[in-house]
């Protein structure tokens, strides 16, 4: 089975001084050992480059470009992009109408909109609440925790 990892795992990967790091390392090593498919989107590695650039006083990490591109290279060969196609921007579209999203939570339409065009299932993620409302269309949001 493949999951998707949401951003916030990302960043909680690479950061060893996070609270978080261990549960996330120990989630990922029990779903590789079950045999599990560990996926990302572009927009998560976006999402990803956002906060390592951004300024420590904004909540970033506060990372060199070349120093987020060696983490960006590390997240990028444990966790292959799954591809952007023509079917994303309409399963996203359809998505934000059926089920009346709006503002920021956009973002989370598009990444199940790329898990449903990918065939995945599963959403490792501390937000699991962000994605609940995909429950109907076979959505399963994931706590690393629970792992």
């Amino acid at each position: 089975m493949d999951y998707l990892v949401d951003t916030n795992i990302l960043l909680r990967f690479v950061d060893r001084a996070n609270s978080q790091h261990a549960i996330v390392r120990e989630a990922v090593r029990r779903l590789r050992v079950r045999g599990e498919s560990l996926r990302a989107t572009s927009q998560n590695f976006v999402e990803f480059w956002n906060v390592a650039t951004r300024p420590a006083a904004r909540n970033g990490f506060g990372l060199t470009a070349q120093d987020a591109a060696q983490r960006l290279g590390v997240l990028e060969h444990l966790f292959p992009i799954l591809p952007d196609t023509q079917a994303l921007y309409g399963e996203w579209r359809r998505l934000v109408v059926t089920f009346k999203v709006a503002g920021v939570q956009v973002h989370d339409a598009r990444l199940v909109a790329a898990m449903k065009v990918g065939n995945v299932t599963h959403i490792l993620t501390f937000n699991t609440a962000d994605f609940w409302r995909y429950a109907p269309e076979g959505i399963v949001a994931v706590d690393p925790i629970s792992v």
